[in-house]
Order: structure tokens, then C-alpha cells, then sequence
């Protein structure tokens, strides 16, 4: 979802730094490795003494409470326009509430059901999240393609089993290297449906230097 429908990087730095400061933490350390995580597993790293459950509702009335600045990605009303509308959903760390009032807010439409933190009980890099969201679109794990922006979110889908696609909208080519491939973002991404009609057929441009 972040870094792939919309972008909410300021308001989750925003977010995570008011958490930190509250706990006695580095806010550098907790955006650091908040990125791409659930919720609950950055709290479990940052203060490891804390109740996991109560901090997880803490920091996700911070965030829900916080939706300025959030904005459409390039592409994705357009390619999401072009897919019919039960062969994608959203494979996300956040938690139901705070990914449906992002996404509502934004003006995405919302998949009757969505993979989010409570539907799993390892998150990204571990591969259930995305396993999870096979399942819910009753498609091979090797049949789906997974767009992502984050390096734990990249290790999931490939360990999963999917093709990755990676955007470099927050992190550099480097951290994403083990994605299949690598564009800038999702502007002028084909949908074509195959010829027996089972399946979808995506067209796109790669970056031909990922360093940039």
C-alpha cells in the first residue's frame, strides 16, 4: 500500500517520531526500521519491555489521526482502473484501520478484503503475508505478481514464491535487488487479459539503469 498506492511518508515519520519521543527513543532509530514492518514487531524491537498489544494501539491512533499529506502514487488509479476487480488486493503491514482510512482518504478503491497486520502472525520479510493474499485471490502463489517499495517487503514476495516488482519511490535499487525487476513507479503499466482468458498479462518499462 504506502510506497506503492500512495505516499504517507510524512505523516508516518511524523507519527513514529511522536511514539519514540514519548517512549525515550531515538526517532532516527524507529524510522530506521518502521518502514515496510508491522507495527507491533517495530515496537517489540524498540522497547522490548513494553505490552506489544497496547503500543500497537497507541501508535495506530497517532497515525490514523495524522492523514495529511497523503497522496495518489503516478499510475495507479490508471492501472487499478484497468484491472477487474477480483484479481488484486493489498498486502500491507499496517493494521485494517489505519490501511482502509488511508486509502479511503486518498480516494483508492478499497478490495472488500485485504492482507493486513492482524491477518498474520509473521510479517514481512517473512513470506505469510504474501502466501495470505494468494489464497484470498484463490491464485498460485507463482501466478501472482507482487508490487513492492521496501527490501523486507521484496525478500516476502520472492520467498512466497511470486514475481516481484520493485519501485524505487523510497528506497535506492541496491536494498531492492532481489526483485525480478525494478521500475520507477507504476505510470504506464499495460493490463491485457491472455488469450484463454484466465489470466492477466502486464506490460511495463524497466528501469534500464536501477541505479537511478
Amino acid at each position: 500500500m504506502d510506497g506503492i498506492l500512495i505516499s504517507s511518508i510524512a505523516s508516518v515519520e511524523r507519527s513514529w517520531t511522536k511514539w519514540a519521543l514519548m517512549r525515550g527513543i531515538d526517532p532516527d532509530d524507529a524510522l530506521r526500521i518502521a518502514h515496510g514492518r508491522r507495527a507491533i514487531e517495530t515496537v517489540a524491537a524498540l522497547r522490548p519491555d513494553l505490552d506489544s498489544e497496547s503500543e500497537l494501539k497507541v501508535i495506530e491512533a497517532i497515525e490514523v489521526a495524522d492523514g495529511e499529506g497523503v497522496t495518489v502514487l503516478p499510475g495507479v488509479l490508471q492501472l487499478l482502473a484497468a484491472l477487474p476487480a477480483d484479481s488484486w488486493t493489498v498486502v500491507t503491514s499496517a493494521t485494517e484501520r489505519l490501511a482502509r482510512a488511508r486509502m479511503a482518504g486518498a480516494g483508492i478503491p478499497v478490495p472488500d478484503c485485504i492482507v493486513t497486520a492482524e491477518w498474520v502472525t509473521r510479517g514481512k520479510p517473512h513470506p505469510e503475508p504474501f502466501l495470505a493474499g494468494a489464497r484470498l485471490l484463490a491464485v498460485a502463489p507463482a501466478e501472482c505478481v507482487v508490487f513492492e517499495d521496501s527490501s523486507s517487503g521484496v525478500l516476502a514476495g520472492r520467498e512466497a514464491g511470486c514475481t516481484v516488482i520493485a519501485t524505487t519511490f523510497s528506497h535506492d535499487a541496491e536494498s531492492l535487488e532481489a526483485a525480478h525487476y525494478m521500475v520507477a513507479d507504476l505510470t504506464g503499466m499495460g493490463v491485457t487479459t491472455t488469450p484463454d482468458q484466465r489470466g492477466l498479462t502486464l506490460t511495463f518499462q524497466q528501469l534500464a539503469d536501477p541505479s537511478r
